[in-house]
């Protein structure tokens, strides 16, 4: 096993429900300086775990362990942190309650502040989903937190996002013809219509059109569907994929006793230094949701990653959107949260 687990005992969801002997599965890099103030978090996006964050950590880069302190907080429900698939009854599989993004940073606030005594974030970052935890971080806690920078992710899960996940999870509720008492009967092989489904949305048309798969060492079209799309997604847990779901389905940082659903109140309370970066061309968590986020934000920097990679711009493939998302951090991190 290479990360640690954080044990979080009986936790009160957001929901009213109480989850018993939860957990958060996490995984660190570098070393806690004595100031304890060099510290990333760096949230896992939806079906990710911390091996698919590792991409953007290394000695040179932005997120280099020789010199900060780096946090990687696996998303309840991932199947590492507490999940459908690991939750004994009466929580299991589609009996899993529902975990929002805000109870999933609670957690995660509990983890650094009660196991390493951390009162100070440098940088909260992430892609996709995590991208939405690194804006609940800097709106849960304005005062801890002195940089964001979420890419290809979005402060709120918007009307057309929303239906886009509503149509990946429409194959499995098929498979269980909609009938809820059906849904713990769903295996991996059910997960490969979900595959196809998110295939259409994780790239742009200019990608499908300039056949950059074959980049990827794929000849056609459809060995790039079948040995990326369905292999991908028929390694997911079916239970686990529809928890994860129903949280980006209810994304929203100001979906909270702090807000109260006012959106623009939340984005207005963010004090960190903010470099947001949406893909150009992502079809669901759009550069101009991103837009209306960063203008207001007090201290934000809106900053597109120009690419046809659509919404995995930000998912660590491309060596151009790698490298761009990696200087940006590290201008971000050089800036002085105080100036």
């Amino acid at each position: 096993m290479d990360y640690e687990i954080f044990d979080l005992g009986d936790v009160t969801l957001q929901s009213g429900v109480t989850l018993p002997s939860a957990f958060l599965a996490y995984k660190t890099y570098g070393k806690l300086n004595k100031q304890r103030d060099n510290v990333i978090i760096y949230p896992t996006a939806f079906g990710d775990q911390h091996t698919q964050n590792e991409w953007l950590i290394g000695i040179g880069k932005a997120l280099d362990p020789e010199k900060y302190f780096i946090v990687v907080p696996n998303l309840m429900g991932n199947g590492l942190s507490s999940s459908p698939s690991n939750t004994p009854p009466p929580f299991d599989r589609t009996n899993f309650p529902h975990v929002t993004i805000y109870d999933n940073v609670i957690f995660q606030h509990r983890l650094v502040t009660e196991k390493f005594g951390i009162q100070k974030i440098a940088l909260a970052v992430g892609w996709s989903m995590g991208g939405i935890q690194s804006f609940q971080w800097g709106a849960s806690y304005p005062d801890m937190v002195e940089r964001i920078a979420p890419f290809a992710g979005v402060a709120k899960t918007w009307p057309q996002t929303y239906v886009v996940l509503e149509g990946v999870k429409a194959p499995l509720m098929a498979a269980a013809r909609y009938d809820s008492d059906n849904l713990n009967g769903l295996t991996a092989s059910d997960m490969r219509a979900v595959g196809r489904v998110y295939a259409g949305w994780g790239l742009s048309q200019a990608f499908y059109r300039n056949e950059l798969y074959r980049e990827l060492g794929f000849e056609t079209l459809e060995d790039f569907i079948v040995g990326v799309w369905e292999e991908t997604f028929m390694r997911l847990d079916p239970h686990n994929v529809l928890a994860m779901l129903w949280t980006g389905q209810f994304s929203d940082i100001s979906a909270n006793p702090i807000y109260n659903g006012d959106f623009d109140a939340a984005l207005r309370s963010i004090k960190a230094i903010a470099c947001i970066m949406p893909g150009s061309t992502d079809l669901f968590c759009t550069a101009d949701d991103n837009e209306y986020e960063a203008k207001r934000i007090p201290n934000a920097v809106f900053n597109p990653i120009k690419s046809v990679w659509g919404h995995l711009a930000g998912r660590g493939i491309n060596s151009a959107d790698n490298q761009f998302i990696d200087d940006n951090l590290k201008r971000l991190l050089a800036l002085n949260p105080k100036s």
